[in-house]
């Protein structure tokens, strides 16, 4: 076994371990959106405290085939992410027998096996003595604060930060339902592209909570007017572009089934926007940055 065929052991293993934390998404590689990357990274760096970037995965994880493999150091990242001290383990795991590696659950448990089993019996103790009261679950809406209107559930993301850990929510219907607050306070953090983010401390004894409002991005509410609406005075939305995009913006589009993407400044963007198509509408802004004043400085967009 090559250590080409060892970085695809491990690829399918990288794989497998997203969709433990997110098993709603059931495709492959191939079909990794540039969401699923993005949440990719955050989790690789809350579980490894490292960083590896977005066009490293395009480059190396996306491909059905690798012509040549990875630097080590970001095969140990991704060897630790999926269980093994390092890239060295998962090697020598996999070539043990010449066989897929065991898996990481099934190591731990032969190392630490007689400390496992007394944890379990105690659990098991505590468990029959005391009564675990049921969960419970708060349903909240997350609304436009000047307007009181429902948010839509694709421009937001909703994190739960509790014990050390981040939990992607899931929005459906502009509403969020959280857990884990019996006897504990939990926090939220809330992005989007088109609000400002938000940081929610919740109580669990504070029942009254039952909304969150967001404020909106005043500027990115006008550019997806813009990109949605049709054409009535261009002169007039010239100038109103020329004031909520900065002079150094960088437009990064990503092209439909893995094609790449496509850059754009300040005035090639502008002017697409000027003239809108059927393309421009079905645009999706997915991630939006502005300065200290509000001008747009980074927008991605999905096709």
């Amino acid at each position: 076994m090559t250590d080409l065929d060892l970085f695809q052991e491990l690829k399918g293993k990288v794989l497998q371990t997203y969709k433990e934390h997110f098993p709603f998404f059931t495709g492959s590689w191939k079909t990794f959106s540039s969401l699923d990357i993005q949440k990719l990274i955050v989790l690789i760096e809350n579980v490894c405290k490292q960083s590896v970037s977005e066009k490293w995965i395009y480059t190396h994880l996306k491909p059905e085939r690798n012509e040549k493999i990875p630097r080590k150091d970001m095969l140990d990242i991704l060897s630790t992410f999926v269980g093994y001290s390092n890239w060295d383990e998962f090697k020598f795991e996999c070539k043990k027998g010449m066989k897929a590696p065991s898996s990481p659950k099934n190591n731990w448990l032969l190392r630490f096996g007689i400390g496992l089993t007394a944890l379990v019996i105690c659990a098991l103790l505590v468990f029959f003595i005391t009564k675990k009261p049921a969960k419970e679950i708060r349903l909240l809406q997350i609304k436009n604060q000047y307007n009181d209107q429902q948010v839509d559930s694709e421009e937001v993301k909703v994190y739960q930060l509790q014990d050390s850990l981040k939990k992607t929510l899931k929005v459906k219907n502009g509403a969020i339902e959280v857990d884990g607050l019996q006897k504990r306070n939990t926090t939220l953090e809330i992005v989007s592209p088109f609000y400002k983010k938000k940081v929610v401390h919740i109580s669990y004894s504070d029942t009254a909570i039952t909304k969150i409002d967001l404020q909106p991005n005043d500027y990115a509410m006008m550019l997806k007017a813009f990109m949605i609406s049709d054409i009535k005075d261009w002169q007039t939305r010239k100038v109103q572009l020329d004031k909520i995009l900065s002079d150094d913006l960088e437009v990064i589009v990503m092209l439909k089934d893995d094609l790449g993407a496509e850059y754009f400044n300040k005035e090639e963007f502008s002017q697409k926007l000027i003239v809108p198509t059927v393309s421009i509408k079905r645009m999706k802004i997915v991630e939006l940055r502005s300065d200290e004043n509000g001008v747009i400085q980074f927008i991605r967009i999905n096709q």
